[in-house]
């Protein structure tokens, strides 16, 4: 399950945002306990426990004493923004960029973005 470079602490911590971006785990919802989450993946409870500790730093998860834990409240809201601001960052910029080198317009970029996809092409083309 956790096979990937990062830390397993960080592959949990990318999954629980993942479930909470998609809507799999709701706003004031119980997440599965450090020792639940130990038992069912087979990993050390101080491995979860790191992750869990760094999503409550992060605002997705808070913790009810005696109760475990729960997403906290807006957090899907807070990581959509997170990902849209490094989408525009990551993605966007750098296509830009290499859009701008090749010669492709603005206006073919924004004909691609809005649907007209490959049927375009590029000024000096047309």
């Amino acid at each position: 399950m956790f096979d990937g470079p990062e830390p397993i602490y960080v592959q949990i911590a990318q999954m629980i945002r993942a479930q909470v971006l998609a809507g799999e785990l709701k706003e004031e919802e119980q997440v599965m306990s450090t020792t639940q989450f130990a038992t069912t993946f087979r990993i050390n409870p101080a491995t979860a426990q790191k992750a869990f500790a760094g999503l409550v730093d992060e605002g997705v998860l808070y913790k009810r004493r005696g109760l475990g834990m729960f997403v906290a409240p807006g957090a899907r809201e807070r990581l959509l923004e997170e990902h849209r601001k490094s989408y525009f960052e990551d993605v966007l910029g750098p296509a830009l960029q290499q859009a701008e080198i090749l010669g492709i317009s603005t206006d073919d970029v924004v004909a691609y973005v809005l649907g007209a996809g490959g049927s375009r092409t590029t000024t000096e083309e047309s």
